[in-house]
């Protein structure tokens, strides 16, 4: 057993070993502080090029993995290529099918540019050349050349229709045959007085005529479709002299590129073949007229130009290096994109101009980081995101798909060929749940980059984070820190870490510490930030939230909450448990009570049996049963029955940090030994009675003190805690001071007998060569009441025994 002294419960840093006066000497850290393995996880997911390399970047929420993550993805990205841009054009073949096309980085722009020059020229030339007067005199002589050879065949015709006593006529039906009296149609009762042969032979004449007439209009038709298809041929000559020219210095500029001058050929032929409606644009003066334009992919009518147009998706015409792109949101459409719809008369339509862009597109030749819990969340993103990844490639999906929210026709862009590093970003169980539950995962997220929550507090180490310290400070534009105050954010990174040795990596906590410090030194006019400022900070985080804790103590002040903090009682001590509210920790004493009496139930924890301990706890329990039997039941049964109890405690209960705790109380019930009430124990115990180190050493003991604080300090009170919590003790400075003054104590024991000695002044005592243990020793005294009470279950069981022998003998 030892007792500790003020230097064993805290570890001050010593500032001689930090080098200067204040951070504003010093530069900013070269890397992340502790995260080699880490950052060489990183380094390596993006050096190797084969598939699956992805990367779950894992660790505790402010060891900073997402920043350090997108920092070293950010610097290295610089001297890597910048990938091509992709557009989207219009699929004249199969317009619900639009065509990806990857141009260098720029160019996407520059050609969209180009056609929407190309869309504006094309309604004033092709207006220009179809009311040019060489065209119109061409169109002109073609019309007219048929229309005097047809109108020269009826006049012949109609010449030798009056010939044969008939007349031409014109009615709703067409041209028309007939009798002729004076030029005019016979009256039909003129026709009917007509000898009978005149009138056959009239009608012979007219029926001969007749189908001359048919044959006259079916060669008129031909050559009616021969001549528009001369005035069309005409109109795709001039229309083609004005398109050539607009697309020639686009087909040049993009000669090495295969699919846009394949595509440029596709818009020339359809526009050819759609002249007419272009003309109608240009006379109306609007190229975005829908007068007969043609369908679009998804019903409704599609502007003709807009066909022309170039969606762009991705451009890196200003780019840097290779994309970092992070995605806060990862819904399925924000990841693969998705299409868009507009009402049109009343019905949803599309059209590839309305293909947007998603993360992987915007990702695509670089890297994609995701938070994992984000993504988990969102419905069908992770498996549309795996699909990407396995297949190599984006297919543009999107919620309304898969649960078809609208029944309407959709486009299915064409996928876009995916070369992406993902990294993901999450907590040490996500990442082992799915490489534990999902074998994609293991495939497609090969490495692991591990941050660390700690690191070794050396002298070096010290010193990075004052480096750190000083970044904050001139990222931050914050008054700069002084020595002595660095160092008392060290020994409270330490506290963090609840190791005396080792130096937290919770970024974020420590630096919201150097915030809250150096307001209030700005608040007290001070150029640098001291010491002091930095106490006063971390005592205002106190108060804001010890509202429960000074509850607590109040309640334990006035008797609601029983524990007694002075005296000697049988069978009774003060346990310490630890309450995790939010970012603030306290300790809570609380009473645990013993009672022993003859039975064969062994040990019963009350709170176990209406099921308000969990299962650590439980295990604790049976460990205490096991040290009993093991230490007191090697020559004859126990025949005891122990009931323990957590007092007044209401909630739920687990951890084995009172197994000592509650061995002790019921050692002190067996020897019938009062233990002292002022000293509050922690600690785990194992079948051998070795005491075992436990979390929350510090909160457990500052908690212990705030209430003897309150209720009074006799010197004679303090804690008891594992030999091997030792490295963990971070005191606050009020305890090291009571301490220091003999107000307050805390011991240190290896064992269950060192614990005992304490608490009850009385020694525990060993096995001597007979066997037994030293007379009035706690083990002595416990021993020979456990022999007491064998000898009275025996006594008990004998006239059992002989009851049920005369009964065997009577039958």
């Amino acid at each position: 057993m030892r007792k500790l002294t003020p230097r064993h419960l805290r570890n001050r840093c010593d500032v001689s070993v930090l080098r200067f006066a204040d951070t504003s000497e010093l530069t900013d850290p070269p890397g992340p502080i502790g995260q080699h393995r880490a950052v060489d996880a990183v380094d390596f997911a993006a050096n190797i090029k084969s598939d699956g390399y992805n990367v779950y970047v894992m660790g505790q929420v402010g060891t900073g993995r997402s920043a350090v993550s997108r920092e070293l993805l950010e610097k290295r990205t610089i001297r890597e290529p910048v990938p091509d841009d992709w557009c989207y054009v219009y699929n004249f073949a199969s317009p619900r099918l639009p065509k990806a096309i990857s141009l260098p980085a720029g160019e996407a722009s520059k050609w969209q540019a180009d056609m929407e020059k190309v869309i504006v020229e094309l309604g004033s030339q092709i207006l220009s050349a179809f009311e040019s007067e060489e065209y119109i005199d061409k169109r002109d002589d073609i019309v007219r050349s048929f229309r005097e050879e047809r109108n020269r065949e009826l006049q012949e015709f109609e010449r030798e229709v009056e010939a044969a006593g008939l007349t031409l006529g014109r009615s709703p039906a067409g041209l028309i045959i007939a009798p002729a009296s004076d030029g005019e149609v016979m009256d039909p009762q003129q026709y009917r007085e007509l000898p009978e042969e005149q009138r056959e032979e009239l009608e012979r004449k007219r029926q001969e005529l007749q189908n001359k007439l048919a044959e006259i209009m079916r060669r008129g038709q031909r050559e009616e479709r021969q001549t528009r298809q001369l005035v069309q041929e005409l109109d795709r000559e001039v229309a083609r002299n004005v398109i050539e020219p607009l697309l020639e210095d686009i087909r040049k500029r993009h000669r090495d590129h295969p699919l846009v001058v394949e595509h440029l050929e596709a818009i020339q032929e359809d526009l050819l073949d759609n002249i007419g409606v272009a003309r109608q644009a240009a006379e109306d003066g609007d190229e975005h007229t829908r007068a007969m334009g043609p369908s679009g992919p998804t019903g409704g009518v599609m502007p003709l130009m807009d066909r022309y147009r170039v969606n762009v998706l991705i451009s890196k015409g200003e780019a840097r290096g290779a994309p970092v792109v992070f995605e806060s949101n990862p819904t399925i459409e924000a990841l693969t994109g998705e299409v868009e719809y507009q009402t049109q008369m009343g019905a949803l339509v599309t059209d590839f101009t309305m293909i947007k862009a998603g993360a992987l597109h915007k990702a695509n030749g670089g890297y994609l980081v995701l938070e994992a819990h984000q993504l988990l969340m969102r419905p069908f993103a992770w498996e549309a995101l795996k699909r990407a990844l396995k297949n190599r490639q984006v297919r543009i999906e999107s919620l309304r798909d898969q649960y078809r929210f609208v029944s309407t026709v959709s486009l299915e862009p064409e996928p876009v060929p995916l070369n992406v590093r993902v990294v993901l970003i999450g907590s040490p169980l996500l990442y082992y749940l799915l490489y534990e539950y999902d074998e994609d995962f293991r495939k497609l997220f090969k490495v692991k980059a591990d941050f660390d929550n700690q690191i070794a507090r050396t002298a070096a180490t010290s010193r990075q984070f004052a480096a750190l310290i000083g970044q904050i400070c001139r990222k931050e534009e914050l008054p700069h820190f002084s020595a002595e105050a660095v160092a008392r954010v060290i020994e409270h990174a330490s506290r963090l870490t609840g190791d005396r040795g080792k130096l937290s990596l919770n970024i974020s906590a420590v630096s919201n510490t150097v915030r809250e410090a150096a307001y209030w030194a700005s608040r007290r006019k001070r150029k640098l930030v001291s010491a002091d400022d930095v106490q006063h900070a971390l005592d205002q985080h106190t108060w804001r939230s010890s509202r429960i804790e000074e509850r607590i103590v109040e309640m334990i002040k006035d008797g609601t909450i029983m524990v007694d903090v002075d005296g000697e009682i049988v069978g009774q001590i003060n346990g310490i448990a630890v309450l995790q509210l939010g970012d603030y920790s306290l300790g809570k004493p609380s009473r645990i009570t013993c009672l022993t009496y003859l039975g064969r139930s062994g040990v019963v924890n009350i709170d176990r049996e209406v099921k308000l301990t969990g299962r650590i706890h439980d295990k604790g329990l049976l460990t205490i049963a096991g040290f009993l039997s093991n230490r007191y039941g090697q020559e004859r049964p126990l025949s005891v029955s122990a009931t323990i109890s957590f007092e007044q405690a209401y909630e739920g209960i687990d951890g084995d940090s009172a197994s000592s705790t509650e061995l002790y109380a019921l050692l002190s019930s067996l020897a019938d030994v009062p233990i002292k009430q002022g000293i509050a124990v922690t600690g785990s115990v194992n079948q051998k009675g070795e005491i075992q180190a436990i979390g929350g050493v510090n909160d457990k003991i500052e908690g212990y003190f705030a209430v003897c604080k309150a209720i009074g300090l006799t010197g004679e009170q303090g804690v008891m805690i594992p030999e091997t919590n030792m490295r963990h003790l971070m005191l606050n400075d009020e305890v090291v001071e009571a301490v220091e003054s003999g107000q307050f104590h805390v011991w240190a024991v290896k064992t269950i007998d060192e614990g005992i000695e304490l608490l009850t002044g009385v020694k525990a005592g060993k096995r001597g060569k007979t066997g037994r243990y030293p007379k009035n020793s706690i083990n002595a005294l416990a021993e020979t009441r456990l022999e007491q009470m064998a000898d009275k279950m025996r006594d008990f069981a004998k006239p059992e025994r002989n009851e049920n022998k005369g009964q065997s003998s009577a039958g």
